[in-house]
């Protein structure tokens, strides 16, 4: 489609000429893969505006101070960002000045590209069947308010909470940089990765940042949990490097940290780094870890580590052999690994290294969000899509879960920049591709939250479902975990909330059309809803739902 464009393709003004050169596009579909497909597609609005025509609608200029750095450009009284900002309330892009010059007009070449009529299309709705309302409705009680960390939106970042797994002390991450534990209701900084890392960046934001951290099951006894976290590109020689066709956007470090005192309020030790992985975009990271909670001491499981990678924001690298859009499981206590500075399980499905790396446990995820495990023993990925699909996935030890030549349980095709799906092929057996227990399209949401199965004793009527949501609209889902079985999809239900017995939609507890919802887990099994642009946590305390 590129090629034929016209050499001095331009939108009315003599300013507004975009490169045609082929070279140019293709550089500038990447960079767009790389840093952009993640809010925006040239389908229809997700996180960010879709972006078809987007080059005929605004100008060049315009556009340019837009990407650089969109928040100056609303603060200036533009009228189209103005409006953009009021359509997406709560959301500000992230500037990109990091991008040169010629970056920036590659991007663009790219972008002008997507004006013309697509050559293929796919299917725009497919899961056909809507989501409905459940009559379940949870009380919710506020029980923390977090410092804000940033002055734009959303004002914190808190993504994870979880607990200590011998005293159940509560602990959330903000990305900017914190680890905060909850005591008496009330925040306290336990590590400030600032301090501890000075390499350590958290913008543009999107995923970077301290994304996820993990406590030992022994923690009380060895002082030992774990942290991810992102650093510039050639911080230091990264274990998996990309390949030399793709440029570095950050890397994402894997920390164990040793506490000298354990109970302590205020992390003090030393640490060390088992991991280092470079990732070709700001989004889809290392954005997750965690040990199994079930596992006791004795058992198979206990104390291995499970870590969720996407691709990047580039599709590519999932493809490769890396552990790029991979489950991974390790044992940080061991030392077999190519590194030294970790072990590999005996029993991990590729603990050769010969088809994937030694540690992948499941791959062909775009980004591997959320992990849970189940009472009954399942093991849970939530994983984020594309352009189509949100889904959860039922973890069996060296399966592909499809990502990027499929998309939920559809064919997937990237055309012209785009992920188009279709119905899958005939022979789809052939492949050997293990497919989603539960799977919603975008015209229901648009970001896979993850979520738990509720195990507490306080609130009968959750019991038996795994509760979830999505990110940016924070709908409030929950499908059977009886019904989250290999080779078939989970129905999926609404429910609501109500805080001081009023019903409310966490869009208007938060203040902002983008909710930006995670879910928490304390020891107890009971669960926490978390909403970064108020920085406040949530706790279900009650439920009732009615028969219909």
């Amino acid at each position: 489609m590129a090629g034929s464009l016209n050499h001095c393709s331009q939108t009315g003004n003599k300013e507004d000429i975009y490169n045609t050169d082929t070279a140019a596009i293709a550089s500038g579909e990447i960079l767009f893969n790389i840093h952009c497909s993640g809010c925006h597609n040239f389908r229809q609005d997700g996180i960010g505006p879709q972006l078809t025509g987007i080059t005929d609608a605004i100008g060049k200029e315009q556009l340019l101070q837009f990407i650089k750095n969109p928040e100056k450009l609303i603060a200036s009284g533009n009228k189209r960002a103005k409006q953009i900002h009021e359509k997406f309330k709560g959301t500000v892009m992230p500037p990109f000045e990091f991008l040169n010059g010629q970056e920036l007009d590659a991007l663009l070449a790219f972008l002008h590209t997507r004006n013309l009529p697509a050559k293929h299309k796919g299917l725009s709705n497919p899961v056909t069947d809507t989501i409905a309302m459940s009559s379940l409705t949870a009380e919710i009680k506020a029980i923390a308010t977090f410092p804000f960390t940033d002055t734009a939106m959303p004002h914190t970042r808190i993504t994870k909470l979880d607990y200590e797994p011998e005293t159940g002390s509560l602990f959330v991450v903000d990305l900017n940089g914190v680890l905060y534990r909850l005591h008496n209701g009330k925040p306290q900084t336990y590590l400030d990765i600032r301090k501890e890392r000075p390499s350590f960046v958290y913008k543009p934001g999107l995923a970077t940042g301290l994304g996820s951290f993990a406590f030992h099951p022994a923690f009380r006894k060895n002082g030992v949990f774990y942290t991810t976290h992102t650093e510039p590109p050639a911080s230091a020689q990264a274990d998996f490097p990309l390949d030399s066709t793709q440029k570095t956007a950050v890397q994402w470090i894997l920390t164990e940290w040793k506490a000298t005192q354990p109970a302590a309020s205020h992390f003090s030790g030393s640490s060390r780094e088992l991991l280092r992985v470079e990732m070709p975009g700001t989004v889809h990271g290392v954005q997750e870890i965690a040990f199994n909670p079930y596992a006791k001491k004795g058992d198979q499981d206990y104390g291995y580590l499970y870590i969720g990678t996407g691709d990047g924001g580039n599709s590519q690298t999932a493809t490769t052999y890396g552990i790029w859009g991979a489950l991974l499981r390790i044992d940080p206590a061991g030392n077999n690994s190519r590194n030294k500075q970790y072990g590999i399980p005996a029993d991990n499905p590729f603990h050769d290294g010969k088809k994937k790396p030694a540690e992948v446990f499941a791959y062909g995820f775009r980004n591997a969000h959320r992990i849970a495990w189940t009472q009954s023993g399942k093991l849970l990925v939530s994983n984020i899509g594309q352009e189509q699909i949100e889904s959860l996935n039922l973890i069996a030890p060296g399966a592909n879960y499809g990502w990027p030549a499929r998309e939920g349980t559809f064919a997937s095709e990237n055309i012209d920049g785009e992920t188009v799906v279709f119905p899958l092929p005939d022979n789809d057996s052939i492949y050997h591709i293990t497919y989603p227990v539960m799977q919603y399209d975008h015209d229901e949401g648009k970001a896979i939250s993850g979520g738990f199965e509720y195990s507490g004793n306080s609130i009968p009527e959750l019991k038996g479902k795994f509760l979830f949501g999505d990110i940016p609209t924070g709908r409030l889902l929950y499908v059977e975990e009886n019904d989250l079985k290999q080779g078939r999809l989970a129905t999926i239900k609404e429910w609501k909330v109500s805080l001081n017995g009023k019903i409310k939609t966490l869009q208007e507890l938060c203040g902002s059309k983008r909710a930006d919802l995670h879910f928490g887990k304390d020891m107890q099994g009971e669960l926490y809803l978390l909403t970064k642009p108020d920085g406040k946590i949530y706790k279900l305390v009650a439920a009732t739902q009615h028969e219909q």
